[in-house]
């Protein structure tokens, strides 16, 4: 297979301060930078630099988003593994698929993306079948995640944590946990979508308890049933 059909082809670029983070989550992707920037005062003294980061939590929290941002403030380019086209029927196919990825990241020094990681990382479980091509697709896993360069980083995305194999789960330096996001940053999040367009349809009514992601999907479905309504109505004004 072609190492371009393992490769979703993304090339958003997203700044950190686009990024809905809390202050504790701020504060630990901020550090990681940081490392990168005083990588040789760190090496001096013998202080490894975090490559390996898990990013958990709930769907549509900000995880993808911040893989982005963070390849985007290290400028690196980033590699987002396409699952799609990774596995395959035999253990050993999808483990010589995956090891390409890696490789061709770690080649260019980038950003390696494994997003629903559990897909790949598993824990195994009581099938005897299973458990034995499991452990095979653990093991190389383990064994490219040890060995992916210094100078790369490889982050991993997840909605069930509880279930990647104990083995994996210790590889990872830093995991940073995305939780639902509260009130206050749910308005800030509306706000900043909210200001792109006029005033006569961005006032909608704002839910809460619910994932960006649910969030950006809802209101733009509110402000275009508020533009359609003005335009089949004929009160239609746009700003100048």
């Amino acid at each position: 297979m072609n190492i371009f059909d393992l490769i979703i082809n993304d090339k958003e670029v997203v700044a950190l301060d686009d990024v809905f983070l809390d202050e504790e989550n701020q504060h630990t992707i901020q550090q990681l930078i940081k490392e990168y920037r005083y990588v040789d005062e760190l090496s001096h003294y013998g202080l490894p630099v975090n490559n390996k980061v898990l990013l958990y939590g709930k769907s549509g929290c900000g995880k993808t988003t911040a893989a982005k941002a963070i390849a985007h403030s290290l400028g690196k380019s980033i590699h987002i593994l396409n699952l799609s086209n990774i596995v395959c029927a035999k253990i050993g196919e999808t483990s010589h698929n995956i090891k390409m990825v890696f490789d061709k990241a770690g080649r260019e020094k980038s950003v390696l993306f494994l997003d629903e990681f559990d897909h790949i990382g598993k824990a195994r479980d009581n099938d005897e079948k299973e458990v034995g091509e499991m452990k095979r697709l653990v093991t190389s896993l383990i064994q490219l995640i040890d060995y992916y360069p210094k100078n790369a980083i490889l982050i991993g995305a997840t909605n069930y944590p509880e279930i990647i194999d104990h083995a994996l789960m210790r590889r990872f330096q830093l995991r940073i946990d995305f939780r639902m996001p509260p009130a206050d940053m749910l308005d800030a999040y509306y706000d900043k979508l909210l200001a792109a367009f006029p005033a006569a349809i961005r006032d909608i009514g704002r839910i809460y308890d619910i994932s960006f992601a649910e969030a950006k999907d809802y209101a733009f479905t509110e402000v275009k049933a508020r533009l359609i309504a003005q335009l089949e109505a004929g009160t239609w004004v746009p700003e100048a």
